[in-house]
């Protein structure tokens, strides 16, 4: 067994047991392992161990790499996406976890028209309030965005996606994890629909964001090692 293979193993136990301790359903948290940086070869050695999301932080890589990878690999942009990009990332991508913007989610709905795709989005929310971090932070803008996005033909709103600040306090990250989900809650409230998706946990915070209601997390270090 190769040194990722047995990482990934090791991680989908910790996160398994994470569920676990929330007393949530087995099936209710999807790891996506976030290949940025590594290498086409290192994705592989993690897809025939069984893995299928996979996540980059810049277009330019996605498009580098899958052409390489085999075909049923899920994709997700999870870095932060200039508009002129939107086009390159909808073709190569299934789902766009980096949505902060109505140009965006503009250019997102275009292309998507254009490739015949229907396009699975998250809004990305700051709710750490970090100055360095992009993201929605205003209420009023993420709810009048996720209204347009609900009534694009060929975008499929799934839900809210953050990050933690880097150093946080356990307090501190789930504070904000769950600050996450109550937004969710409340759009899903005020607007009638089901935003099933809070991709939120890292490897270091993972644990607290499945505690607070995590649906995705996105591990890369704990799998493929220190970039």
């Amino acid at each position: 067994m190769s040194a990722i293979a047995r990482n990934l193993s090791e991680v989908r136990e910790a996160v398994a047991d994470e569920v676990r301790k929330a007393s949530r359903a087995a099936d209710s948290v999807r790891l996506l392992a976030v290949s940025k940086t590594f290498p086409a070869e290192d994705v592989k050695e993690a897809y025939d161990a069984g893995q299928r999301m996979f996540g980059e932080n810049r277009v330019q890589e996605l498009e580098a790499k899958a052409p390489l990878l085999p075909a049923d690999i899920e994709w997700h942009l999870i870095g932060h996406l200039q508009s002129n990009k939107a086009a390159k990332a909808v073709e190569h991508a299934s789902w766009i976890h980096s949505v902060d913007s109505g140009k965006l989610l503009e250019r997102i709905a275009k292309a998507a028209e254009q490739h015949g795709k229907i396009m699975n989005v998250l809004l990305e929310v700051n709710i750490s309030g970090e100055a360095s971090k992009f993201g929605l932070r205003d209420y009023g803008e993420i709810r009048e965005i996720a209204s347009r996005a609900l009534k694009m033909q060929h975008l499929r709103l799934r839900g809210l996606m953050t990050m933690a600040e880097f150093d946080a306090s356990e307090a501190r990250l789930h504070e904000t994890f769950a600050g996450l989900r109550a937004m969710r809650d409340r759009l899903e409230c005020e607007l009638a629909v089901q935003l099933p998706e809070l991709s939120m946990g890292m490897s270091s915070d993972y644990p607290a964001a499945i505690a607070e209601g995590a649906t995705i997390v996105r591990i890369g270090t704990a799998i493929f090692g220190r970039r």
